[in-house]
This record gives structure tokens, C-alpha cells and sequence, in this order.
């Protein structure tokens, strides 16, 4: 069997701003739930038998307490926040299994369910879809891949070494490193993704990476500078790496057969019929890439 792992969070922004506004009998916008819904009854049609869903039931998480100007819901329309409750809602009513985080993010239960259905020996591949870049840390092999339903592109751990000259494990470090402006981390200043890659390829992890630069070794922009803010910087890059390690210790199943879906509940048709009135609106700018 495969697992097919969903980033609701990224489809619901996908969707959004993708599609037309569309609202229902109360005035509530639903056309992205409205294009989740329909992308993931496309998925089973394909052929998909095991899925799970997550979402940011809330945009916040442990880790801003961890650093302060970690990501939060400021700036997000409401016409969009407003309809994570709805997509929960609706995937539920669909027959699928979903994880709306709270303490926790969607990457995180994505990387638990990741590796706990990697753990079952009748699951042949466990597919994670979403092109978070945090993901390709949960990357094994051909076995646990990452794909982006967006673009089709699907990176094994021989694609993960290509896009980021690092392999999965490393992910965290790279991250910590180059920073991640998405989750509102900077990274250490110098540190870009060429040093980056050329360093952890060398070293792997944080704290192996000496402070002297001369036994480096590496094919590196200005290394002696880079050493000296990283030792002057260590312990905010350890936790930046805090920040990009995804947690692996989520409730999500107890085993994968409560992912196979067996059709939608008796709530699903009311809520299709809901959706399906939406009234059509004015559509919206595309969002910048």
C-alpha cells in the first residue's frame, strides 16, 4: 500500500488564492475549501487509498515561544483563517483521517504519520505532499518521498542531495544556516546556500563544523568570516535548528489501516450541497511566488 500525507494548511493557501471568491447562503468564504475537497476526492479516484490530512488549526505553535518573531496568523485574510475550521470540518465529513495542530504545526504531524507509517512493513511508500522545504528532512530513501501535487515534481532522497547539496538529515542544520523567511528565522549572517551545502556536506551537522576554517576543506565564499560568525553565533544557530526540526512525538494513528478511506460520512452530502451553492465572486490577484 502507499500513504499519501496532506499539507492542508499549504492546499488551503494554494486554493485560496487560486480560485475565485465564492461564498455561501451566510456570507462565508469557502471556494478554497471547496477546491481541497475536490483535489482530494480526485486523489482517491486516482487510485489513493490511505490519506491523511493536517492543518494549523491555529497559525502559532510551541516555537514562538521559542523565538519571537517565529511566524504567526498577522496579516492572514480573514476569508482565509476563517475557513480552517470549514476544511477540518469538511475532511472529516469526506471519511479522512485529519490532525488539526494546535501546540504543534502541520509539518510536524505530517513528519510523525510520515514515520510511523514508514514503520509499517505492508506500507511500500509514504508519500508527503507538500513542497515545504522543512519536509525533506522526513525524506528516506525512495521509500518516504516528498511531492509536490502542485508542480508533480516528487524528490526521493537522491533528489533532496541534488536541490539542496545536503541529505535529508541535515536538512535541519542547512536550514538554521540560510534561515527560512517563510517561519520568520534569518539565519546567521554570510551563511548562504552554496556555504551551506559545501560545509554540512562536509561536516553534516552544527556541531561538528570546527571553528577553524583552515581544516575545513571545502569549496567555500570567505570561510574564515563564516567560521568566525558561526562561532560567534552557535548557540542562536542551535536554536534555529530547534526551530526546523520537526517533531516526530504527535498523536496521529495507531496504525495505518486508520488511514484507509472507506467513503464519505452521512454529513458529507449536506456539506457538498452547502458548498456547491456558493455563489461565485470577483477573483482574485494571483499571489507572487
Amino acid at each position: 500500500m502507499q500513504v499519501h500525507l496532506i499539507d492542508g494548511t499549504y492546499e488551503l493557501f494554494r486554493y485560496y488564492h487560486a480560485l475565485p471568491s465564492a461564498r455561501d447562503r451566510d456570507g462565508r468564504e469557502v471556494a478554497a475549501v471547496r477546491g481541497v475537497v475536490g483535489s482530494l476526492l480526485g486523489m482517491m479516484t486516482a487510485g489513493a487509498t490511505h490519506i491523511g490530512v493536517a492543518t494549523d488549526h491555529v497559525i502559532e505553535s510551541f516555537r514562538n515561544g521559542l523565538w519571537r518573531g517565529y511566524k504567526t496568523g498577522a496579516g492572514v485574510e480573514q476569508d482565509l483563517l476563517s475557513q480552517f475550521p470549514l476544511l477540518e470540518e469538511a475532511v472529516t465529513a469526506l471519511g479522512m483521517k485529519v490532525w488539526p495542530m494546535v501546540e504543534f504545526e502541520a509539518d510536524d504531524a505530517l513528519a510523525a504519520a510520515a514515520e510511523k507509517a514508514a514503520a509499517d512493513p505492508r506500507v511500500e511508500r509514504v508519500v508527503i505532499c507538500t513542497p515545504d522545504k522543512d519536509l525533506a528532512q522526513c525524506v528516506r530513501g525512495t521509500r518516504v518521498v516528498q511531492l509536490n501535487r502542485r508542480t508533480r515534481i516528487t524528490m526521493d532522497e537522491a533528489g533532496v542531495r541534488v536541490k539542496f547539496g545536503v541529505p535529508p538529515s541535515s536538512i535541519p542544520d542547512y536550514l538554521a544556516l540560510v534561515g527560512d523567511a517563510s517561519d520568520g528565522y534569518p539565519g546567521l549572517p554570510g551563511w548562504g546556500a552554496k556555504s551551506a551545502a559545501a560545509v554540512l556536506a562536509r561536516f553534516g551537522h552544527l556541531e561538528e563544523i570546527p571553528d577553524d576554517w583552515r581544516t575545513w576543506s571545502v569549496n567555500a565564499t570567505s570561510p574564515a568570516r563564516l567560521a568566525r560568525t558561526l562561532a560567534e553565533s552557535r548557540d542562536l544557530a542551535l536554536l534555529f535548528r530547534r526551530l526546523a526540526t520537526l517533531r516526530t512525538d504527535v498523536d496521529v494513528f495507531d496504525t495505518v489501516d486508520d488511514l484507509r478511506w472507506k467513503g464519505p460520512a452521512r454529513e458529507f452530502k449536506p456539506l457538498a450541497a452547502r458548498l456547491d451553492a456558493a455563489m461565485a465572486g470577483e477573483a482574485r490577484p494571483p499571489r507572487s511566488a
